[in-house]
């Protein structure tokens, strides 16, 4: 009962809002994506036809939803859930590692058709340090670790790629090289795990390799974060000279740094990326090895060590040389009651918060099964109220800043399928220039077309055609076409009035 109340307060704040004007309201382009992970189990030992019926109707849900980009768990322990020559199927998707599915599909390829189809971005999500999880008893002969055993170290029960032999590196940019050449993705993403969380009195079994190739370091700490520095810095080279509009993005743990280690951290008190996982992300979205960024802001407002008010503003302001987008968790949000208003879950404070710092360009839902379930309406929530209107992507001005040309020869056409306007893709000189997408936006006769109001947008398209709304032919209408390129660059508008 709270929660239809809650959804009832925020639709008639639509309403008000919508009197003001969607496009201050609604960001016109804003990162709204979701993880699927495997690790969890979800799938493993699924027939492939119920996995499919399972990811097709989750999509669905979240394109209902607004989300416009997935971030799918491709390879969690030095296997995938994709074809590959160098690692085993996945044991998160046969059951055994090593065993190829029955019948024969490749999951990646499934989810790129699927999500293209719906206009979203994939996002293809690997590991690249871990390689073999504390459930998984057996490792297939096809494992990295049955060629290349000098290159791993266990440490907790896992057993992990050692970041500080330079072999490591150079082979996980060889599965990077794989993905990105080969399959039409939108970027590569890594999440949480570069050293691994620190177990209790057990430390990092790494003193060989840093006897080795410790590069004139004398703190091994500093030297643990220049290794992997030096991977996320050969990643992005990797992915960059493969696709030049393939993304590179991390979703790093919540907390940069405490206060209490460094006067420009966060005042929160909770384990830190650059002292415990080795991970100095600022140095990456400062020096540009990352194109985008989704901290897991995981915790609630009012958290007593990790608050989320305190982090995201921390994070707006500190990380805003490259897209920032906060990494949401649903079942917290809808778990914990809104300090000022203890009736309602935390959701409206928390969209609230991002949406009022123009750094922060989107959000990420931990995790897209949690949304379609729709606890405390978070999913009904998105849909009606935060993701209304379409969303076109953050722009990546430091990748490609170029548009495409505009489109030819728009006419509306009577064919036997109904009224349908149609236009022709523009000239491009390179692959870059092309034009993948196409926005179509429809405003009244009299209206000022304005560009930057969402709730204009009435479809985001592959197509070259879009079926009208014809009603008696009474009333005059402006339609606006522009092309998108595979950046989301958006070109100049081409008009057409049309009576429908």
């Amino acid at each position: 009962m709270k929660a239809k109340m809650i959804l009832a307060v925020w639709l008639l704040c639509l309403f008000v809002w919508q009197t003001i004007g969607a496009q201050t309201v609604y960001p016109k382009r804003e990162f709204r994506g979701a993880w699927i992970q495997c690790v969890n189990g979800q799938f493993q030992g699924m027939p492939p036809q119920q996995m499919q019926a399972m990811l097709i109707s989750q999509l669905d849900k979240l394109k209902e939803a607004g989300i416009n980009a997935i971030i799918f768990q491709v390879r969690a322990e030095c296997d995938a859930l994709y074809k590959s020559s160098y690692e085993p199927w996945s044991r998160f998707l046969t059951g055994a590692q090593g065993q190829a599915p029955n019948p024969m599909w490749d999951p990646l390829q499934f989810m790129i058709d699927e999500c293209h189809k719906r206009g979203m971005e994939l996002h293809a999500w690997i590991n690249p340090y871990r390689a073999q999880t504390k459930g998984t008893t057996a490792l297939s002969p096809l494992h990295p670790y049955s060629k290349y055993p000098n290159l791993f170290v266990r440490y907790g029960g896992q057993l992990y790629f050692d970041p500080g032999q330079p072999e490591s590196r150079k082979y996980i940019c060889r599965i990077v090289r794989d993905i990105v050449s080969r399959y039409d993705i939108d970027a590569i993403h890594m999440d949480d795990y570069f050293y691994p969380y620190p177990v209790n009195g057990m430390d990092f079994p790494d003193d060989i390799s840093f006897a080795a190739y410790g590069r004139g370091f004398t703190n091994k700490a500093d030297w643990r974060r220049d290794n992997v520095n030096v991977l996320i810095k050969e990643i992005h080279e990797t992915v960059r000279d493969c696709k030049p509009w393939v993304k590179f993005g991390v979703s790093p743990f919540g907390i940069y740094r405490n206060k209490k280690s460094d006067p420009n951290g966060s005042d929160t008190n909770g384990l830190q990326n650059y002292d415990d996982l080795y991970a100095d992300v600022l140095l990456w979205v400062n020096n540009g090895w990352v194109d985008y960024n989704i901290p897991q802001v995981y915790w609630e407002i009012g958290h007593p060590a990790a608050d989320y008010d305190t982090l995201i503003r921390w994070w707006a302001k500190h990380s805003s040389a490259r897209p920032l987008f906060i990494g949401q968790d649903v079942m917290r949000t809808v778990s914990k009651a809104d300090l000022k208003n203890p009736a309602q879950h935390q959701m409206p404070a928390k969209y609230q918060l991002q949406r009022s710092f123009p750094t922060v360009q989107g959000s990420c839902q931990w995790y897209a099964g949690a949304v379609v379930n729709n606890p405390g309406n978070y999913c009904d929530m998105l849909e009606k109220v935060y993701h209304r209107y379409p969303a076109l992507q953050p722009h990546y001005p430091f990748m490609d800043d170029k548009a495409p040309k505009k489109v030819r020869k728009v006419k509306p056409v009577w064919t036997e399928d109904g009224y349908i306007l149609f236009w022709t893709a523009p000239k491009a000189k390179d692959i870059m220039d092309e034009a993948v997408q196409y926005v179509v936006y429809r405003f009244g006769n009299r209206e000022k077309v304005n560009l930057k109001d969402p709730s204009r947008i009435v479809a985001i398209t592959h197509n070259c055609f879009y079926k009208l709304p014809y009603e008696n032919g009474k009333t005059k209408y402006r339609y606006v076409v522009t092309a998108l390129d595979r950046l989301q660059n958006e070109s100049k508008a081409v008009k057409k009035k049309i009576r429908l």
